[in-house]
């Protein structure tokens, strides 16, 4: 197949100034709230694929080998949490400048919490009757379940085994100085610290509860109120 995607950002003014590698589930959507409060807007999170069902062709169209960053990240400075995560050794490259943040958490609290959330709402996704949700389930499933996770969400050794993975790649091939490490409990200051950005005078964003994911899967964000998709 002839990739019809741009080679490089030359022929785009907008490029992605941060990458999130951490896993969802790991505050990512708290994070891109941060990154939207200190102006990096809009930042790209899974989220975005509910309220863009045309960019999951395009994420299965990027897995098989395309490039089709400028297509998904028109008008985004920042991506976190998935798929774009399962995405950043390319990423890196192709947006030499930005910064990569990994998000931590502890791997037994996150598993618990992926399995409440993420692939729960995968499991289920995928027997939905409205096409547009089982289309956005079936690339989360290419991308996440078998890419990522090897087939089994409840294989909980081989989930966290690839969790740690993702992190021990980080540190071996993400340069130290565009590396930030980062876990949401610190708060504004170290985050704002790494990116040389003023500490906001509004409290850092905590969300994204196992209820609020459940509606945001299902039907658009209940902070953005996005329509049912």
């Amino acid at each position: 197949m002839t990739n019809q995607y741009p080679e490089s950002i030359g022929d785009f003014d907008m490029a992605l100034d941060i990458i999130g590698v951490g896993y969802g589930r790991t505050g990512t959507l708290s994070l891109k709230q941060a990154l939207e409060t200190l102006g990096y807007a809009d930042c790209y999170h899974m989220s975005e694929v509910v309220s863009h069902p045309e960019h999951s062709p395009l994420w299965i169209n990027a897995w098989n080998g395309e490039e089709p960053w400028e297509l998904i990240f028109d008008g985004y400075r920042a991506a976190v949490d998935w798929p774009s995560v399962a995405f950043w050794p390319r990423l890196m490259r192709y947006y030499p400048e930005a910064k990569l943040i990994l998000t931590t958490r502890d791997a037994e609290s996150w598993y618990e919490s992926a399995s409440n959330t993420i692939f729960k709402a995968m499991k289920d996704g995928l027997l939905a009757d409205e096409p547009t949700r089982r289309e956005r389930v079936e690339m989360a499933k290419v991308i996440i379940v078998d890419g990522t996770f090897g087939g089994d969400l409840d294989d909980k050794a081989t989930v966290l085994a690839a969790y740690q993975q993702n992190i021990d790649r980080i540190y071996r091939e993400v340069p130290r100085d565009r590396l930030i490490v980062f876990d949401l409990a610190d708060g504004w200051e170290p985050l704002c610290e790494a990116l040389g950005e003023p500490v906001p005078k509004v409290p850092y964003p905590r969300v994204n509860t196992t209820e609020e994911f459940e509606q945001r899967w299902r039907g658009g964000d209940p902070r953005r109120r996005l329509p049912s998709t």
